[in-house]
């Protein structure tokens, strides 16, 4: 991997001078991991072959570096030539992937003639969107030139624009961006980039420079584009400053606006002003600039706010044929569509210099013999480290202005600063939660002389790291962030920014260095701060050497850092038991060996219980463990075994079903297969509590897996019951809390259970064990009150979902109670109040896995059908008296049973009649056992109620679904007539109601409004689905008028449920809504059956018409009302243009004999047409025998043999509308046969036919 890197790095001097590509790898150091107390012991990172690659080094000394705070971009530029470096990920050559920093641009960035690079700085700009959290929308890569030029470019080399701010060699660029302010009374600093001459300083505002290089960047885009010759970037506003008095000036840092004190303020103006000097009221505010050099050797330059008014800057054009060289070329030059003279004149025509203001200095640290070469300014502007050619490093206070520190034999140092922030964990937040975070800062000092690299904590602090290096690498500090933010835009960002790389070019890696915090709170000898790094250690350990984990943890001096490290082993992951007990047991006994006075009792207690819950689970993990030493056998009640084998008999076919039905092969993962608990879960699941181990409750805990390693090898019949039982007896856990844990692995592994033939009885012993322990069942229990101990049982069976493992708990566990209540009174047999509560658990529980099983059967159309439903005890008692319907008629709609087919599966109950489809075999089965479980609850019209309503609800969600038919009037059963049509009239208005009248009305106002008609829109719905949904409305109306004609006007019959579910509470169910709903208005429905008739024709037949014209405005105003409003209706007087346009309609549909023949055998839907056709026979007659001029003795005879409902319904039809309505009887009699014809037998109208057309045919018959 070395000679990789190196081969690679070593072709960067090969492309400075000619153009070749190169690459780095970036790497991380964390002085946490590679420091030590002894500075033999630091780390090296020095390669093996580093000799023999020395003399492809010192190329890097030439060029000049920069890298981006984010360390994704680095840039490497030597005289006129430059190479742009991104970060990409790459597999390396052991498989992994490893972050790379590979180039991505080179080429040539001089255009004026004998020009050259001398300073590049990386500014990544943040990101404008919202979804951004702290990383940099893109990087802009500034260059300074010798030529006094300051150039813009993209990460690709696109030139953005170009400045020429002063006609000397830049010397240095710097940019400062915005920090948070830690302390309320800090000023918030703007941002900007500064620019050193040799005798001048210009400041670019970082607002205006942010926007600028947005605009630019969006024109470049554009104009690549689009092909444009020129973009316009904006002009720049910035300060040039005329730095005076200082013979030299190498380098500088820009402080940012202080503002001096009052003090200082009049100490100032009596040094500059002697005397008589006055002071202002308040003090200015100054952009504070520090330079390095010679005469003096240190310099402090203030300038007042407003003392010089910004410039704005004459941007130099940059065209895009510049802009296409910048994409495609690197050698050639600049290509465009410009002739060479052109091109040279554009070039010598420079922008204005404006003149710089002249700016004193203030005062300095003279020293005619030293000369300044850098200066490095700390994060919190507070210090600064200065090198001078003396090899001495000087740190600077930047307020007071004087050298506070120095270091010796640093010669060519370079500088660099860590700050480092508290976490949150090492203070206590309890006694101080409003203070700030403290933040340490730290000085990195890289001397390639003696290849080393140091680390000193300031202002006194001591050298806290040391590593020795290579002797020609760079020392890389950007000094900023990200510019663009301030205090709006940082809330909530997490700016990721690296504060100071080394880049070796030996072996190309780049290393970040870190540094923790608490090596600022004191010197090397402090316990504290030893202890933190040997807890630190002592996680590096646990990875690799565990043998020396004990002596680490013991050389621990606090009692809180020594319980802190105690637990980061014991929640190690590898870490094995033995080592964990060993550990463990050594630092109890050290304590123990300690003055009991100086001992801390919280560490001492926590060590003995963590003690004694890793020899819990060694010896729980040694019982579990396969041994092939005989055992004794387990003694088992045989006459229990017996009965629960009888009971479970009982339930057997269901029993069988449900296992095979929830033993389906599935798909399993690895990770999911049954694996040892580890020990860390089981000491975070277990707690000494008062001398008393208690399993931890929390919301989210989940004691399946604990549950499992303490029991399932003995459910499982791998490990000795009585053993295990004692070992837990004896080690505190509560028997309550070990019979949860019991609970929860039998109702949590119920597949494993069903395959488990031997698993009822063992758990028989577990729970006969269990409840023979001390404190299990109260001793003051005289088996006539309910037990606490039985009623947790009967508590997680009810509410499990494993419907089948609950059962069998419950039976088990019945017979242990009665077991014990027998041996309490010493009768053969007796009463219990305990016993009479596991009868009425046991049949709840039966009842479910019934209809568990049924809803468990899989649906015609797969995955895409629906999950199965699952179901307990207390979600059907809590689900109201109708959620045994309401599941059975979701599971019915699922699996595709019409109302035909639940009918003939309802009527075939009993029977052993095959069917013709094995699914529908399956169903009866499951059904039949259901419904004999909940007699009341499944009754057939109540499960007709809820079959329909789930219909409508069904096609609601998806109305292109035909809606078939909607509702019956259910078969017959034990219930009366009157609650029969009592439920039917209900539920049909509650449907009305709520589904069908918004569609209703939306269908008959679009037929009204065009003629060519297009449903999807506004209704929803597409043209064939719309017809059928106007023949089910004619269809659903006809049944509620038939349904309130039979109904009587009693008070609505009580719905009754079986015994054992008679305390179930929740919402009211459909049947109870139903039989709530106030009666309709007869007429007001008859009056919605014309117009649906009206409109199913008009959309059977194709018909060009109006239908809600055929209506007066009463007519109109009455319809799409509440069916149980009274309502004006259109009486027998009609409006004459009204008649002749229902005439019109009439005459224009009117069909000749044969012709209707035709149409009746081609309508499709005869039930429909049969009902039409009835109405219009119900019309003529009702002419006939009520309407006409003479009121005859026949008719009057004719009227008599009617039943008072057929009667009544004659009286409702209005055959005012009929065009012709004087037929004789015969016709009537014919059309009469011809509906019984079109009608099935089971239809809701037959009856009314027959009747009809025996009370015509005996009227005939007579002489």
């Amino acid at each position: 991997m070395n000679s990789y890197r190196s081969s690679r790095l070593f072709n960067v001097n090969r492309f400075i001078l000619a153009d070749y590509i190169i690459y780095s790898t970036f790497f991380s150091l964390s002085l946490e991991n590679e420091l030590t107390w002894d500075d033999s012991d630091w780390g090296s990172w020095e390669n093996p072959d580093e000799e023999e690659q020395q003399q492809s080094a010192p190329w890097l000394q030439d060029c000049v570096l920069s890298l981006s705070p984010c360390s994704d971009l680095l840039v490497i530029a030597r005289e006129h030539k430059a190479a742009f470096l991104s970060a990409k990920w790459r597999t390396g050559e052991s498989g992994q992937e490893e972050m790379t920093l590979a180039v991505t641009w080179s080429g040539t960035l001089s255009a004026e003639e004998g020009e050259c690079i001398s300073s590049v700085i990386c500014i990544p700009l943040a990101s404008q969107k919202r979804s951004s959290t702290g990383r940099p929308d893109w990087t802009c890569i500034v260059v300074g030139f010798s030529s006094g030029y300051v150039r813009f470019y993209t990460e690709s080399g696109v030139l953005l624009l170009a400045q020429l701010l002063h006609e000397d060699p830049v010397l240095r660029l710097k940019c400062r961006t915005y920090e948070i302010p830690r302390h309320p009374g800090v000023t918030e600093q703007h941002e900007e980039l500064s620019i050193l001459y040799p005798a001048a300083l210009v400041t670019i505002d970082g607002f205006s420079l942010f926007q600028s290089l947005r605009a630019c960047r969006n024109q470049v885009a554009r104009a690549a584009a689009a092909g444009s010759d020129v973009i316009q970037p904006p002009p720049l506003a910035y300060k040039k400053w005329g730095l005076q008095d200082m013979d030299t000036i190498a380098d500088h840092s820009s402080i940012g606006i202080t503002t001096l004190s009052v003090f200082d303020q009049m100490k100032n103006a009596s040094i500059l002003g002697g005397f008589h000097a006055s002071v202002k009221g308040s003090p200015p505010a100054m952009s504070q600039y520090i330079t390095v050099g010679g005469g003096p050797y240190t310099g402090f330059f203030y300038a007042i706010e407003g003392s010089s008014q910004p410039l704005l800057s004459h941007v130099a054009l940059a065209v895009a044929s510049k802009l296409t060289s910048a994409l495609f070329s690197a050698h050639s030059g600049w290509l465009g569509w410009k002739s060479k003279n052109e091109e040279e004149s554009v070039q010598k025509q420079k922008p204005k210099v404006e003149p710089a203001t002249a700016l004193p200095v203030r005062f300095g640290l003279p020293d005619s013999r030293r000369h300044g070469e850098s200066i490095c300014l700390s994060p919190c502007n507070t210090m600064a480290g200065v090198t001078d050619d003396f090899g001495r490093v000087t740190l600077l206070d930047v307020a007071r202005g004087i050298a506070i520190r120095m270091w010796k034999g640093y010669r060519d140092a370079q500088l660099g600063w860590v700050q480092v922030s508290e976490a949150r964990g090492e203070r206590d937040l309890a006694t101080s939660p409003s203070m700030p975070r403290r933040h340490a800062q730290f000085l990195v000092i890289y001397a390639p002389r003696r290849g080393i690299l140091e680390v000193w904590g300031t202002q006194h602090g001591p050298r806290v790291g040391a590593f020795t290096v290579g002797k020609h690498c760079r020392l890389l500090y950007a000094g900023h962030r990200l510019m663009g933010v301030n205090s709006v835009t940082s809330q909530g960002w997490q700016i990721h920014t690296q504060q100071v790389c080394l880049f070796d070019p030996v072996n190309g890696a780049l290393r970040a260095v870190t540094i923790p915090f608490h090596l600022a709170l004191s010197d090397k000898k402090s316990e504290r701060a030893k202890d933190m790094h040997l807890l630190r250690r002592l996680t590096t350990l646990l990875r690799s050497r565990e043998s020396e984990a004990q002596s680490v943890l013991l050389d621990i001096k606090h009692p809180a850092i020594k319980k802190q490290a105690l637990e980061s082993l014991l929640s190690n992951k590898t870490a094995p038991v033995s080592c964990l007990t060993s550990v463990t047991r050594a630092l109890l006994a050290s304590l123990k060996e300690q003055d009991p006075e100086a001992v801390d009792e919280s560490l001492l207690q926590f060590c003995s219980s963590q003690l004694k819950l890793l020899q819990l689970y060694t010896d729980v993990q040694l019982l579990h463990t396969p041994d092939t030493s005989p055992t004794e056998p387990e003694q088992v009640c045989n006459t229990d075994i017996i009965l629960i084998e009888e009971d479970l008999a009982r339930v057997g076919p269901v029993l069988q079903r449900y296992t095979e039905m929830n033993t389906r092969p599935c798909v399993s993962f690895a990770q999911d297969s049954s694996e040892p608990l580890p020990v860390r879960t089981f000491l975070s699941q277990l707690e000494w509590v008062n001398g008393e181990l208690r399993v931890i409750k929390q919301p989210d805990t989940d004691w399946t897996q604990l549950g499992s390693f303490l029991f399932w090898g003995c459910l499982s019949g791998q490990s000795p019951l009585q053993r295990v039982c004692e070992t837990l007896q004896e080690s505190g856990i509560s028997p309550q809390q070990l019979l949860s844990l019991l609970l929860s692995v039998w109702l949590n592994k119920e597949k494993d259970i069903l395959k488990c033939p031997d698993a009822v009885s063992h758990l028989h012993t577990l729970l006969s064990t269990l409840s023979s322990m001390k404190g299990a069942v109260d001793e003051s229990w005289d088996g006539q009150c309910v037990s606490p101990w039985w009623q947790q049982v009967r508590t997680a069976c009810v509410q499990s979902e494993s419907s089948a493992a609950a059962l069998l708990a419950a039976l088990v566990a019945h017979r242990v109670a009665k077991n014990a209540i027998t041996r309490l009174f010493q009768e053969w047999e007796c009463v219990s109040l305990e016993l009479e509560q596991w009868m009425v658990c046991i049949k709840q529980l039966e009842d479910v896995l019934a209809l568990q099983t049924l809803l468990c059967l899989p649906s015609p159309q797969g995955p895409t059908g629906g999950s199965v439903t699952r179901c307990s005890v207390k979600t059907l008692l809590e689900s109201g008296r109708g959620g045994v319907a309401d599941c059975v008629s979701k599971l019915l709609f699922r699996q595709g049973v019409s109302p035909d087919l639940l009918r003939d599966i309802l009527q075939r109950r009993g029977e052993n009649e095959p069917t013709q489809h094995i699914c529908v075999c399956v169903v009866l089965e499951l059904l039949e056992c259901v419904c004999q479980r909940f007699p009341n609850s499944l009754s057939p019209d109540v499960l007709f109620a809820h079959c329909s309503w789930e219909n409508v609800v069904q096609w609601n969600k998806d109305p292109e679904l035909i809606l078939a038919q909607i509702i019956s009037e259910g078969i017959p059963c034990d219930n009366s007539v009157s609650f029969i049509y009592a439920l039917l009239s209900g539920v049909s208005a509650m449907m009305w109601q709520t589904f069908i009248v918004k569609r209703f009305s939306a269908a008959a106002f679009l037929m009204e409004k065009v003629s060519s008609i297009k449903f999807r829109s506004d209704v929803g719905m597409g043209d064939a689905a719309v017809r059928s949904f106007l023949g089910s409305c004619v269809q659903l109306l006809q049944t509620l008028m038939e349904a309130d004609s039979a109904v009587e006007e009693v008070s609505a019959p009580d719905v009754c449920v079986e015994e054992v579910w008679g305390g179930a509470e929740g919402p009211v169910s459909i049947v109870e809504l139903a039989l709530d709903q106030r009666s309709v208005h007869y007429p007001l429905v008859q009056h919605h059956c014309v117009l649906a008739s009206l409109l199913h024709a008009t959309m059977t037949f194709c018909l060009r018409l109006k239908p809600l014209s055929l209506f007066d405005s009463k007519g109109k105003n009455a319809f799409f009302r509440d069916l149980s409003s009274i309502q004006l209706l259109p009486s027998g007087d009609t409006d004459p243009s009204l008649v002749a346009v229902r005439q019109e309609v009439s005459h224009s549909a009117t069909l000749s004999t044969g012709a209707r023949t035709a149409v009746m055998m081609e309508v499709q839907d005869k039930d429909v047409l049969g009902s039409q056709l009835l109405v219009l026979t119900g019309q003529r007659l009702a002419f006939s025998l009520l309407h006409s001029q003479s009121q005859t003795k026949p008719n009057m005879e004719l009227l008599a043999r009617l039943p008072p409902t057929r009667c009544t319904w004659l009286k409702a039809m209005d055959p005012s509308e009929l065009r012709c309505p004087s037929v004789p009887l015969s016709q009537s009699s014919r059309l009469i046969n011809k509906v019984i014809e079109m009608l099935p037998e089971n239809h809701a109208q037959y009856s009314l036919a027959l009747h009809l057309l025996e009370a015509v045919d005996s009227f005939h018959e007579e002489p």
